[in-house]
């Protein structure tokens, strides 16, 4: 397949599709839109490979969210990992917010998955709430590359981000959310990727139901709005970036 756009952030694994999963995928792929399906829990990472094996045009990222009360990554993890389909390793890093593991045990998680991410070269899938300056501080040591799924930070640290070799992702929540405007036109267009972290944050004009792969165009016609730039560039420069920092084939 051919994308035109690539949501580089989706949960198709969850039980919030079960019923209709692959109706949900065929609606993007006949719009020639890629998924990377993230299995961030021991429950799904298995499910998300098994579904990226499935079509042509999706893809896989595995690895324990920090909410994941765990020691070590078990071997299955690290097996699945070196899969061609699995083209990144996360949703990993630091949530503040989380009242599942304390601060320490989601550091030593992350370093391992981090560690794991350097091993097969294959880029983070970072989650990150509320915890940038503990992220950055690990990165600044781990000397590694990746993504900041659901960016919801300053522009000041996205510009430690980009001084890092990351990129930033934005979801449909650019589009009812202006806290995010500054970000988005300060950003150069070759630093930014878009998804929908669907089943969550649907974007206008969908707010209120399940959100979907398909719902990914909404995200960057709101990109293109904000940065005064055509819909068509927008979609081709994300796109661009999907292939080339994943290795999507």
């Amino acid at each position: 397949m051919n994308p035109k756009l690539v949501d580089i952030h989706a949960h198709l694994n969850f039980p919030d599709f079960d019923s209709d999963r692959d109706e949900v995928i065929r609606r993007a792929l006949d719009e020639r839109i890629g998924i990377i399906d993230v299995g961030c829990d021991l429950k799904n990472f298995k499910k998300a490979v098994a579904i990226a094996e499935k079509y042509e045009g999706v893809f896989a990222c595995v690895g324990l969210h920090p909410d994941e009360e765990i020691e070590k990554l078990p071997n299955d993890l690290k097996e699945l990992a070196r899969n061609p389909k699995v083209v990144a390793i996360g949703e990993c890093g630091i949530d503040l917010k989380s009242q599942k593991s304390n601060l320490k045990s989601q550091k030593d998680l992350f370093i391992k998955q981090i560690e794991l991410a350097k091993e097969l070269d294959k880029p983070l899938m970072i989650h990150c709430r509320q915890a940038h300056k503990e992220v950055i501080e690990i990165l600044k040591e781990s000397k590694h590359y990746g993504n900041i799924h659901f960016f919801s930070g300053t522009w000041q640290e996205a510009e430690q981000y980009f001084d890092l070799g990351f990129t930033i992702s934005f979801t449909g929540v650019i589009t009812f959310a202006r806290n995010y405007d500054e970000v988005i036109k300060k950003s150069p267009l070759d630093k930014i990727m878009i998804e929908t972290d669907a089943p969550f944050v649907s974007p206008a004009p969908f707010r209120g139901k399940r959100n979907e792969p398909l719902y990914v165009k909404e995200v960057a016609k709101k990109i293109a709005e904000i940065k005064n730039l055509d819909y068509e560039e927008v979609a081709r420069v994300t796109t661009e970036n999907a292939l080339r920092f994943f290795k999507l084939a």
